[in-house]
């Protein structure tokens, strides 16, 4: 049992580790110019963007990283050096996994390997020692099924010279995990994005940060 108990416990924590943080591959291609922290940004987007209180927030963290890195939004446009577009997305796909377990051949429950219990069974005047497996029996190999949802989350980026019209910035940032909410995820591509920015052009890196309780 209390081989048990610790096993429950590190299982606990590892599974709480993983639940807390986001792990991102993040790709960025960039012709990035000298001596363009003065210079201001706008905004392109669709007509439905411009409808959807949804986007407008997750403009409001682009924005803000954009600042970190020394640009000013230009709320005229009149005067933007940069034209900045983004697109998110969340979609889930099912996960089917068997595997193989070890269980106790008497309660058909997990098999935690040798123990030692009940000295002696039986009758008055009618001892045998008797030296157990796991819970009670030998372990038997059975076949079990995991089933669960695995959500790919998506966040692509670029940011356009507006003179000659030509990408300066272009990232991908890709994360799978078991939160499928895009508004508790997206500060977090979206801070992956401009982690260490520009970076290296063209060269694949993983960003992983913590979550922050809310």
């Amino acid at each position: 049992m209390r081989y048990l108990t610790c096993l429950l416990a590190t299982l606990t924590v590892l599974l709480s580790g993983c639940a807390s943080t986001i792990r991102s591959e993040v790709t960025a291609f960039h012709q990035w110019p000298s001596a363009s922290q003065s210079r201001a940004f706008m905004f392109s987007t669709t007509p439905e963007q411009t409808q959807s209180l949804e986007y407008q927030a997750y403009e409001g963290l682009v924005r803000a990283q954009l600042e970190k890195q020394g640009l000013r939004g230009d709320e005229g446009n009149a005067a933007a050096t940069f034209k900045v577009e983004f697109s998110a997305s969340v979609t889930g796909r099912d996960v089917r996994i068997i595997e193989t377990v070890l269980v106790d051949s008497w309660y058909g429950t997990p098999w935690y390997g040798p123990g030692f219990y009940s000295p002696y069974w039986g009758y008055p005047g009618f001892a045998y020692p008797y030296h157990g497996l796991g819970w009670g029996g030998i372990p038997v190999a059975r076949e079990q099924e995991r089933r669960y949802t695995v959500f790919h989350r998506q966040l692509k980026l670029k940011i356009t010279d507006t003179q000659s019209q030509q990408p300066v910035y272009e990232v991908t940032v890709r994360s799978d995990g078991k939160e499928g909410n895009l508004a508790k995820v997206m500060p977090y591509l979206v801070e992956s994005a401009f982690k260490d920015f520009p970076g290296q052009s063209g060269v694949p890196r993983v960003v992983e940060l913590k979550m922050k309780d809310k």
